[in-house]
């Protein structure tokens, strides 16, 4: 899906709207597209766009994401920290769906490790944060997981079963 010299089409809309001086349509291409893939030029430029937008934190998050380095960059991603409260689960669930996913570069990978190893109450954060970016994909958009419903449905069966059986046994060891 690139184009010219390797930039994808999202790219390529979002900076043109960023040359009409339509920086929200920008933002909108680029954050649509960002959610559904890991396109590192593509968080830049969204990096790039909120930074203009004066959305300091979202950058920050942004531009840790695609792994950018800079002045700008790390005054953005200064924001970005100061808005959680270095919460790492909250920062973790700031991040695009796709910087989520697999494969993760080793710093996401390490705030991933922060945010489950963070008190307990934000667990729950990671883990939806985790399953909003496809980490669990048997499950429907409730949480229920039918292939536990299926084994605990088996499990009963098993020992209903078992009882069954035993009571026949025992039938017929001792007769009457």
């Amino acid at each position: 899906m690139s184009g010219e010299g390797g930039t994808s089409a999202p790219v390529r809309l979002a900076r043109d709207a960023r040359e009409a001086g339509e920086l929200w349509k920008a933002r909108d291409v680029l954050a649509t597209h960002v959610e559904g893939s890991q396109d590192p030029d593509a968080l830049v430029e969204l990096g790039e766009v909120l930074f203009e937008m004066g959305d300091l934190p979202r950058a920050g998050a942004i531009w840790f994401a695609a792994g950018a380095k800079g002045a700008h960059v790390d005054t953005a991603i200064a924001a970005w920290r100061e808005q959680s409260n270095d919460d790492f689960a909250v920062m973790w669930a700031g991040l695009p769906a796709s910087a989520r996913s697999q494969p993760r570069p080793r710093r996401i990978e390490a705030l991933r490790e922060r945010a489950l190893n963070s008190e307990a109450a934000t667990v729950a954060e990671v883990a939806a944060a985790d399953e909003a970016a496809g980490a669990r994909p048997d499950e429907d958009d409730d949480g229920f997981d039918f292939a536990w419903l299926i084994a605990w449905v088996l499990a009963v069966a098993f020992v209903v079963f078992a009882a069954i059986g035993a009571v026949t046994v025992l039938g017929w060891l001792f007769p009457g």
